[in-house]
């Protein structure tokens, strides 16, 4: 299992009083090198290009804000170009969730046709169905923030006419596919190469055999406690999550060759391991805040990832930030900061997301047809 919040809390402050070196040991120094999306972001010097919209533990966040996160919150993100022709998820997003390993344990189902797992302590497999179960219903417009970027035009630009392809809106619900891949264990630090794969066997499974069926598809690969993939929960990882696509060279192991078209897949710890780092009880306090970083993180993921497909052919600003990135650990409340969301499948804790439209973090905005 990870550290407690407790244990956490204990390291950082005898982190406090100790030299570069000790620092660099325990992976605070480096924390740029565990959470950037690409060369340039607020989290400069990093090593690990591919960890594309990495969610920063809030220690490394804070970390950064001393020092130059300033100026990520007043630049508006460009578009990208492109790669392989995708730039953003034209579609309604369809989201397949795969839980990795047998440590996941018995699978069952709750009264509410929820997969519940006997290995999963927090609850986060329920909640992560539910939060994208509720998406695009109840005409919410957190999502609609999202839709107001496109592809389909000049590289850099800022802004989308209405006559270019936007973001989808996922009405009735993103939630596309659940599966627990209970064939073997999951690694217990897997590459990104691996976490890529395992997207790709995913996308099998749920039958999503040609390029088209994946356009508009994201395969979340949410790992069992106690496991580190990429990483996570270790000195060398700071970060809740990221995403990326199979075909990014730069991945940890290589790029994963799909037989389906390009893949975009998100790599989701299991977030409460890390507690109040990845965001447990930023929103909510007592049991009712137990999972607001998984939400909060999740979101963050799938907003990125719609916005931003194949990286970095998408949206991102100057410094290489896309729109979850500059807005994350922003704050309670307000137009952009994080705050409980209500969908048909119940209240979440959620961040906001940068919005061109008023060059600001914001929670909500008018979904664009």
């Amino acid at each position: 299992m990870g550290m407690s919040p407790t244990s956490r809390r204990m390291r950082t402050r005898a982190l406090t009083g100790l030299g570069a070196l000790a620092l660099a040991t325990a992976g605070f120094a480096a924390a740029p090198a565990a959470q950037a999306d690409q060369p340039g972001s607020e989290f400069a010097g990093q090593s690990h290009p591919y960890r594309h919209g990495a969610v920063p533990t809030r220690e490394s966040a804070e970390h950064a804000n001393a020092n130059s996160a300033a100026a990520q919150r007043t630049t508006n993100l460009k578009y990208g170009g492109g790669v392989d022709g995708i730039g953003v998820t034209t579609g309604a997003p369809k989201v397949y969730l795969i839980f990795w390993g047998s440590q996941w344990g018995t699978q069952g189902t709750d009264a509410n046709g929820y997969t519940t797992l006997s290995g999963d302590p927090s609850g986060e497999a329920v909640r992560a169905q539910q939060l994208f179960k509720g998406l695009g219903t109840n005409n919410e417009t957190w999502s609609g923030v999202m839709t107001q970027y496109c592809e389909g035009i000049t590289k850099g630009a800022t802004s989308c006419p209405s006559t270019a392809a936007h973001v989808g809106y996922p009405t009735g619900g993103a939630l596309a596919g659940v599966w627990v891949d209970t064939s073997a264990s999951a690694p217990s630090n897997a590459t990104g190469n691996q976490i890529a794969n395992e997207a790709i066997k995913g996308a099998g499974h749920f039958g999503n055999t040609t390029a088209a069926s994946n356009r508009n598809a994201q395969y979340v690969v949410l790992s069992p406690t106690g496991t580190h993939p990429d990483g996570f929960n270790t000195s060398t990882g700071n970060f809740c999550a990221w995403h990326d696509w199979n075909g990014d060279t730069t991945l940890s192991g290589g790029a994963a060759s799909s037989p389906y078209g390009d893949l975009a897949f998100t790599n989701d710890p299991y977030v409460t391991d890390m507690g109040t780092s990845c965001g447990q009880n930023y929103v909510n306090s007592g049991s009712a805040g137990l999972l607001d970083g998984v939400t909060m993180v999740y979101g963050h993921e799938y907003s990125e990832t719609i916005t931003d497909q194949n990286p970095a052919g998408g949206w991102t600003d100057s410094s290489g930030a896309e729109n979850a990135d500059k807005c994350a650990w922003k704050g309670v409340g307000g137009t952009g900061g994080s705050q409980n969301v209500a969908f048909a499948t119940g209240s979440f804790a959620m961040q906001g997301t940068w919005s061109n439209a008023v060059s600001a973090c914001q929670i909500s905005h008018a979904i664009v047809p």
